[in-house]
Parts: C-alpha cells; structure tokens; sequence
C-alpha cells in the first residue's frame, strides 16, 4: 500500500501549480535571471574584430572552445562578457571539495557547522578568481595571437581580463540568488541552459544537411532513435539505486519501550554524478588548449601528443576511459561517499547493518559494496561519454552532442522536478494542517474544549 506522501505526489496536477503562490514566484524568478544570463552572452567584449572572430572559434573548437562552449551557451564563440560561464565556479569548487576532504585543517573547518561553511564558500570564491584571471589571461594572448584585437598590448589585455572575470562573478551570484530565492540549482540552471540553447541550431543544421543530401534518411533516423534510447539510459542509471538495510535496536524513553526499526541506506550507481567526465575532458584538452594558447606554435612534443592524443584518436578514447574510471572511484570515495563518516555516523544513532558489526567492520563492508556498485557506475559513464566520440570521429556520425551534456541536462531537468515536487508537497500539507485547524485556531463562537474527567 502506498504512502500518504505517495499518494499526494501521485495527485498533483497543473491546478496545485497555479494555486502554489511561492512557487510560481520561485519559478518566474529564476526564469527571469536565466533570461538575463542569456542576454548577457550577446553582449561583446570590447576591442575585439568580430569579423575575424569566427574564424578564430573555428580553430579553437577542439581545444578551449570545446571544453567552454557547453557551458556557455555560444558566449565563447561570439566572446561575448560571459564568455567563460560559470567553468571557473565549478573547477573552483571541485578542487576545495578534494581539498577539505584531504587536508586536515579543512576537514575540521568543514565540521565546524555553518561558520565552517561560509569560510569554505568564501575560499571558492577567492579560487574562482584566480581560475578565471588565468583564463581570461590565456584568452586575451590567444585572441592576440589570431590578430582579433584591433589594438593588441596591455590595455587590450586589460579590458579583457576585467570584463570577463567580472562576468563570470556576475554568473557565481547569479547562480547563488536563484538557489536561495528561485527553484533549483543555481549553477546548475545555468549550465543547463547554456547547452539547451544551442540545441535549435544543432538541430537545423543536421536537418539541412538530411535536405542537401549529405546525410541519408536511414542516418537521421538511426540518431534520433539512439538519442532517445541514451536520454532513456541515463535517467533509468541516475535513479538506480544499491539499498542497504539499516536496523535500529529497541529503546526506552521514560516508562515507554519502543521497537526497533529499520530502514534503508541508499547508494547511487553513479554518486560522483558527472564531475567525473568534466575532469577527464579538460585534463584530455590540456595539450590542445596550449596549442592554441601558444597560436600553434607547438614543437616537437606538442605536436607528438595532438596527433595521438587529439580528439577521436584512439588513444585519446582509452585515456579518456581510464580517468574517468579513475576520478569516478576517487570523487565518490574522497567526496561523494565517505564510508568511514557514514559507518560514524551510523554508529552514533545506533544502527547497524545486520551481520556487520559497528565501526571497522562496517566500513569495510561498505566499501566493499561501494566498489563493486562504482564498477556498474564508471563503465555507465564511460560507455555515454565515449559513444558521442566514436561516432562523431571514428563513423563520422554527425552527433553534435557530448555525453557529459547528456548528462547535465537529464540530471538538472530531473533535480529541478524533484524540487517542483517538493514545494507542490508542502503546499499540501500546509493546506491539510489549516483544513484540520491544528495550528490551534478555533471557530468564533466555539466554547474552549473542556478537560477530561480524572478518574
């Protein structure tokens, strides 16, 4: 038999959206800034020669443009002041991750509660800043280096560093107002809607080339088909789930003996999410990205790693599996799911897994379920990551999206419903407690309830 909250989420409808007040505030309000975020990305950087730009892009694409461009929506091919999105936030805010989960200090900081997280917010920003001054920097000596600044030296420099590093802190608050005061995450939204955006002319482009001839019916049907298939793969991967049961011995509280209760502790197939394909790609564009920092002026070395490690080679897909296998297992063990914290924990509140002993024993067996269930995650996100690849480079499929934007989309789409639902609940049960008067309120005219009679 279904739940109470089971039988609400099952009952709601377009008419509790319209009469959910806050909600649809939350909502207009984040589309709002999103809007904002979208105009923005038309507005240009100043100096540069835009009819030189273009060509520019085209060039940079593998590299710096690749890595960029799907999370900024075509601001980096148009450079426009957010160009660089809001990359730098996520990068910044990954590596503090890794570091509060290794260095001591942090560690403790991070248990410290609230204040331990406002400092821990505060050196992300701080790390934010200083990845986006690199790469405005890089930026600024590539577009030099193509001869699209109309007056190259240190002022052109200058203006291109400020205007972007400022775009992007406009993103990171951005992204923060509309996790507080809209629905979803922030940062997320953004990305989303960075690579949603570019979908209409994805879109046409393909269908004209099924017009002109260059790709055959058969073709344009096969990839509509295994785009459905791979969107309908990763939702059902993204839900799935390792249950572990956890009992709770009985316990007294005054004269009364309660029994135990169990419950279970879910373990994702995939816990790191998709930080781990964000990792592999940019390590992988390293070579490239300095190539066109350097204006292809590469030497031996460089030009060894971009012929066998460029985009489609086929040691570039066994490296691109092996780090995301690697940083899978080292994100969600390091990060995502530290077993040692939750058998801790676990410990604390007097459950335990039954036939596992508390503490050591617990952790152990954890880990052991862990290891195994990441062997399912990391080759599911392998095998979505590398697929796009193959077929763009090796097949020549005209597949214009990567499988780390597969993922972004289904998994914020997926969020931001959840917390559609979430506030839908609430409205619920809000209009539940005023129906039932459990808030202590009584009608006018009503007599206060008399006591019951002592016996």
């Amino acid at each position: 038999m279904a739940s109470a909250a089971e039988q609400m989420a099952a009952n709601l409808s377009w008419g509790a959206l319209g009469k959910a007040t806050e909600l649809r505030q939350r909502i207009w309000f984040t589309i709002g800034l999103l809007i904002i975020y979208r105009l923005g990305t038309y507005i240009p950087v100043p100096g540069i020669d835009g009819a030189a730009l273009r060509n520019f892009m085209d060039q940079a694409q593998s590299g710096i443009g690749g890595i960029l461009s799907m999370f900024t929506g075509g601001a980096l091919g148009r450079m426009g002041v957010f160009a660089l999105g809001i990359m730098p936030y996520i990068s910044a805010s990954i590596i503090v991750q890794l570091l509060a989960s290794m260095v001591p200090s942090l560690q403790a900081m991070k248990k410290e509660g609230e204040s331990g997280r406002k400092k821990i917010n505060q050196y992300t920003r701080y790390g934010t800043v200083a990845l986006a001054l690199f790469q405005a920097y890089g930026l600024a000596r590539s577009l030099e280096a193509g001869g699209l600044a109309h007056e190259p030296g240190l002022f052109f420099q200058a203006s291109v560093v400020i205007t972007l590093v400022g775009g992007t802190m406009f993103l990171m608050w951005l992204g923060e107002q509309i996790t507080a005061r809209g629905i979803g995450n922030g940062i997320s939204l953004i990305i989303f809607v960075g690579i949603i955006a570019e979908i209409p002319a994805a879109l046409a482009a393909f269908f004209a080339q099924g017009r002109s001839g260059a790709i055959s019916t058969p073709v344009i049907l096969a990839v509509i088909v295994m785009v459905v298939a791979v969107i309908a793969f990763v939702v059902f991967m993204e839900r799935a789930l390792r249950k572990i049961r956890i009992q709770y011995p009985r316990r007294q509280v005054g004269m009364k003996i309660y029994d135990g209760q169990s419950s279970h502790l879910p373990i994702k197939v995939n816990p790191a999410g998709v930080i781990p394909a964000i990792f592999a790609s940019s390590l992988l564009l390293l070579p490239v990205t300095i190539s066109t920092f350097s204006g292809h002026e590469s030497g031996p070395i460089m030009s060894l790693l971009l012929a066998y490690f460029g985009p489609g080679q086929p040691l570039y897909l066994l490296f691109f599996a092996a780090m995301i296998i690697f940083f899978t297992y080292f994100y969600t063990q390091n990060v995502s799911f530290k077993s040692d914290d939750v058998a801790e924990n676990l410990k604390n509140q007097g459950g335990f897994i039954p036939g596992v002993r508390p503490g050591k024993r617990t952790e152990e067996y954890l880990d052991y379920v862990v290891n195994r269930v990441l062997v399912i995650g990391s080759a599911y996100l392998t095998a979505v990551c590398l697929l796009p690849e193959i077929l763009r480079h090796q097949w020549s499929v005209p597949f214009y999206f990567g499988g780390t934007s597969v993922l972004i989309v289904v998994s914020v789409t997926m969020d931001t419903i959840n917390q559609v639902q979430s506030h839908l609940l609430a409205h619920q049960y809000e209009g539940l407690i005023e129906k039932s008067q459990l808030r202590g309120k009584r009608k006018a005219g009503s007599t206060k309830p008399r006591a019951p009679s002592r016996r």
